[in-house]
């Protein structure tokens, strides 16, 4: 052996780790071919410096440090930078943090269809309750609408044909009312004093006030047997049923006479009782109304008060009409 040179056999040599330092690597130090029973072990060993966590093994971007010289800051994948070792890595995300996730003790996702891990298949129930749902809607607005569409139907009946219903805005013909009933009675027949026919020793007279014929006008000479008014009605449109008003007037007592419709006497005498008790002999306050249901024929009829026997006539004839019952 020369100086420099102590042989082939060096303690180099026999270091199996010798290929961990640059000297042994200059004198041809190789790493042991074998692995510790993985696979592969022996392509990850890199020199004591040269290995960087997170780095790249190797290839496009890895950087090598000397030896005992910090690292440059190395790109993790798709080029983020990678943190130092023991530091917290941005890129990290904890399990419980992911979608699905839990870590320990966490519940575990069913599987879905098929065995896959993690996604569940589709909620067939829940799709289910939505469609009965959709449909149950869908019915309820039918029947609302429907029931809409009667109540409008009903209201506006007449839309489809016919003669519409008046509305507001049209003219429609009065109605009848009951201030036209009082015009219709106004509009029968009524005579006074003047119009009557008279018996012969009748007469008229305007000695006392308080008569309402025209120019206060009422009848005398009927205080005997066989006197005899008579009143022709024209004019009655219908038959039937009607009063007969007689106002009059006496001196304070009850007094009658024969009504005689259509040369037909009544059985009653009609009554000319005192009925606002006036005092007897004052024939201004005497005067007072009566009356008496009649039947009359369509056209003309003849109506006539009478003193016949029985009879109390002492009393004096104002007017007479008729009126409806």
């Amino acid at each position: 052996m020369t100086p420099g040179n102590n042989g082939a056999s060096t303690p180099e040599d026999d270091d199996p780790f010798g290929y961990l330092y640059a000297d042994g690597q200059a004198n041809g130090a190789q790493p042991p071919s074998g692995g510790y029973g993985y696979p592969n072990s022996v392509n990850r060993v890199r020199p004591v410096g040269t290995r960087q966590y997170g780095a790249p093994q190797g290839g496009q971007g890895a950087q090598t440090a000397a030896y005992g010289q910090a690292a440059p800051p190395q790109q993790g994948a798709y080029g983020q930078p990678q943190g130092a070792y023991g530091q917290p890595n941005a890129h990290y995300a904890a399990p419980e943090t992911l979608p699905g996730g839990g870590g320990p003790g966490a519940p575990q996702q069913p599987s879905g269809r098929g065995g896959g891990g993690g996604r569940r298949g589709p909620n067939t129930k829940g799709l289910l309750i939505g469609a009965v749902a959709v449909v149950a809607a869908v019915v309820i607005g039918i029947a609302v609408a429907m029931t809409s569409s009667g109540s409008d139907d009903d209201k506006g009946g007449n839309e489809a044909g016919g003669d519409p219903s008046p509305t507001q805005s049209e003219s429609t013909e009065p109605s009848p009312s009951a201030s036209d009933g009082a015009e219709e009675e106004v509009e029968l027949p009524a005579t006074d004093a003047k119009a009557l026919r008279l018996s012969p020793g009748m007469g008229t007279a305007s000695d006392f006030e308080g008569a309402e014929s025209d120019g206060g006008v009422y009848v005398t000479g009927f205080n005997q047997v066989g006197a005899k008014v008579t009143w022709t009605v024209d004019g009655i449109e219908k038959a039937g049923g009607y009063r007969l008003n007689v106002r009059y007037g006496i001196p304070g007592k009850d007094a009658d006479a024969t009504l005689v419709i259509n040369g037909k006497a009544s059985a009653r005498p009609l009554n000319m009782e005192n009925f606002g008790g006036t005092p007897e002999g004052d024939w201004e306050k005497g005067w007072q109304t009566t009356w008496a249901n009649v039947n009359l024929t369509k056209g003309t009829n003849t109506i006539e008060l009478a003193c016949n026997e029985g009879n109390k006539c002492d009393l004096v004839l104002d007017k007479l009409s008729l009126s409806s019952e």
